[in-house]
């Protein structure tokens, strides 16, 4: 018998292991402990976030839901998705019940409903614009929400939707660009908020087509994974030339520069990456990291 991978525009129940996670997970998601002064500054992150499929896939949502846990809840969280790019730079509308953006096409109706209501978030982006305005003009777009870079990975790490979220612009697609926006946000850790990059160790489609092209992911997946836990951040900044697969593994790199902004707001650049999640998912890496 020819087995067959799942369709993902076709799942036999859209969303039912995100069902499944929360039927499960809920008591001790709105348990979790809030992160206290005493805890010091929170890791920066950079999450491999899927898209609608994320939602189908009970291993990826148990392991986004399980790395959460494994740090105190925070105050807030800062959210750079590479599905938002907008210069100088722009956030997020910051009052509770401000919309989804539900950015993606061809995918079962169920999705295209889907709430995450998370809290005002009004004091984090007070703070955010203070700490960015020093250097730029900050725009907030009042109706616009959390895309779903942010907002699928969250609602696995955070299914109780009680963190306030701001989602930051990427002011461009320039890694130095991106590694000194992190910088600017370091300090944003020491005061309990969680700063996160959203984007995808790999984002091939071609390999979806070709399985021939898996050399490519995993050499890069492989370089990669090696510059993070040596802190290289000059060869991640210079991935283009000196990462194997480059061309197949991130034809544009929208999703791979949200990695620089975790690394800029690291306490040290050049700090050592963990891994948290390593795995293969529709053809490409989800290899997601933290960095203290």
């Amino acid at each position: 018998m020819t087995s067959h991978a799942p369709d993902p525009f076709n799942p036999a129940v859209p969303a039912g292991a995100y069902d499944a996670l929360l039927a499960r997970v809920l008591p001790q998601a709105r348990g979790h402990r809030a992160w206290a002064a005493g805890d010091g500054p929170l890791p920066s992150l950079f999450v491999s976030h899927g898209a609608p499929p994320t939602l189908d896939d009970p291993q990826w949502l148990d392991d986004l839901f399980s790395w959460a846990q494994s740090m105190p809840k925070p105050r807030g969280i800062v959210v750079v998705s590479a599905h938002w790019e907008d210069a100088p730079v722009a956030i997020t509308g910051a009052a509770a019940g401000t919309p989804l953006y539900y950015d993606f096409g061809g995918f079962h109706p169920r999705y295209y409903t889907l709430q995450y209501a998370t809290p005002d978030a009004t004091h984090l982006a007070r703070r955010l614009t203070r700490t960015l305005s020093r250097t730029t003009t900050v725009h907030e777009f009042t109706d616009r929400g959390l895309d779903h870079g942010a907002f699928i990975p969250l609602m696995a790490m955070y299914p109780a939707a009680d963190v306030p979220v701001v989602q930051l612009s990427m002011p461009s697609l320039d890694p130095e660009a991106l590694l000194n926006l992190g910088q600017r946000l370091r300090h944003l850790r020491e005061e309990g908020f969680l700063i996160m990059g959203s984007g995808f160790m790999t984002h091939s489609f071609a390999v979806l087509r070709d399985p021939g092209l898996r050399g490519h992911i995993t050499a890069f997946d492989e370089w990669a994974a090696d510059a993070l836990s040596c802190g290289d951040v000059d060869a991640l900044v210079d991935y283009r030339t000196k990462a194997p697969g480059a061309h197949v593994a991130h034809p544009t790199a929208d999703h791979f520069v949200p990695l620089l902004l975790t690394m800029g707001a690291a306490t040290d650049v050049g700090a050592a990456a963990t891994t948290a999640i390593d795995r293969i998912a529709w053809g490409n890496s989800i290899r997601s990291i933290q960095v203290t």
